[in-house]
């Protein structure tokens, strides 16, 4: 998304410069429903952007504009409340959290749009609420460092969008750095940035346009599954918290205590970590190829043994794993719909996308979307 747009817009608007936030949404290369397991997640921030304009208005009131939708909203910034669904709980959300932290805030404008395809998983609202914490702290000079940002984001998902999310989204969108993939720990929020040295490869997004009504309940069984595994081993082992904890020997030791579907769930997660670690082991050596067979030993645990997939994203995999430009293909996010992510050599890019465009549409009557991205950095000011 070209800042200027939004710039130009906010001007139109409100007749005065704004200060101009970019804020990315993001991808994860493996390492899925393993956050709220306290495990490693592996995402990067991508060229697909939000863009955030906002100046003060020397009043109590907040007027937003948002650029997509081409809606207006407006509150007072010191009585507002969560509304039953929109775009303006993000901005609110934010507000709140840091009202709440003790940080004085004044009437401002705003201005927002993106090219962040919105319900494809890559996180759009992340992107909105890392972009507003940012936009906010530079307008009035609160002095936020990144990491509180993005627990500040975290939390405004939380209570006013009501989305019990993990903090791998906000974490990937603004600590993201060109080029490079973010190993992050969940538990301890230690991370460390690794090379994506694609060379000869492109990541492609095949959007399968669908969004199953199973996603939430399901959400919450993993969640619970996770937990009667953990709490099963935990006879055997007192100090495991979680099934970071858990080696699949200790796993076995409970077996007979767990239903097969908590024992499947639980190894799917313990797995995915062992495969994450091994991953970036090999992205350190440039080795594409080595890493994309990890991807698809993650999607074949997400379909049979976590059971989130589905039969379009599953679709989209096999085909993927018949072709020879792909090195590596999985469903990417919480599952049931969404994405999935394509490691495609270049020089087969354009033909893989129209065989697979023609396949979808063929096997389930609806039009495939396509993204290419390329790995940016992370929530930032610009200069327009």
């Amino acid at each position: 998304m070209n800042p200027s747009i939004i710039q130009s817009k906010f001007k139109e608007l409100f007749d005065k410069e704004p200060i101009v936030v970019k804020s990315p949404g993001r991808i994860n290369l493996i390492g899925e429903h393993t956050d709220y397991n306290d495990g490693f997640v592996l995402p990067a921030a991508i060229d697909k952007e939000i863009v955030i304009a906002v100046q003060a208005n020397d009043s109590e009131e907040c007027r937003l504009f948002s650029f997509d939708f081409q809606e207006s909203l407006t509150f007072d910034i010191n009585d507002f409340e969560r509304m039953e669904s929109g775009w303006g709980n993000y901005v609110m959300g934010v507000v709140a959290q840091l009202q709440k932290a003790g940080y004085e805030l004044k009437g401002f404008d705003l201005v927002f749009g993106g090219d962040v395809p919105v319900g494809a998983g890559l996180s759009s609202s992340a992107a909105v609420e890392n972009g507003v914490c940012l936009a906010l702290s530079a307008l009035f000079d609160l002095g936020l460092e990144k990491l509180n940002m993005l627990k500040f984001a975290q939390k405004a998902e939380h209570e006013f969008a009501g989305v019990q999310c993990g903090i791998m989204d906000q974490f990937a969108s603004m600590m993201g750095k060109d080029n490079h993939a973010i190993r992050l720990d969940c538990r301890s929020l230690d991370f460390s940035y690794f090379p994506i040295e694609l060379g000869d490869y492109q990541i492609v997004l095949c959007d399968t346009q669908v969004k199953h009504s199973l996603a939430d309940t399901a959400y919450n069984d993993r969640r619970r599954e996770c937990q009667e595994g953990v709490e099963a081993v935990q006879k055997y082992h007192p100090n495991v918290q979680s099934l970071r904890d858990v080696t699949l020997e200790m796993l076995d030791e409970a077996k007979e205590d767990v239903s097969e579907v908590v024992y499947t769930r639980s190894k799917y997660v313990i797995e995915e970590n062992e495969r994450l670690l091994k991953g970036c082991e090999l992205l350190e050596k440039g080795d594409i190829k080595g890493f994309g067979q990890q991807m698809y030993g993650s999607h074949d645990g997400l379909s049979e043994m976590y059971e989130v997939s589905c039969k379009e994203l599953d679709f989209l995999a096999d085909f993927a794993k018949s072709n020879e430009s792909v090195a590596g293909a999985r469903m990417m996010g919480g599952g049931f719909g969404g994405c999935t992510i394509n490691l495609v050599e270049k020089s087969g890019k354009e033909q893989f996308e129209k065989e697979v465009s023609a396949a979808y549409q063929e096997a389930f009557g609806k039009a495939l979307k396509i993204y290419e991205v390329n790995i940016t950095d992370g929530t930032r000011l610009v200069t327009v």
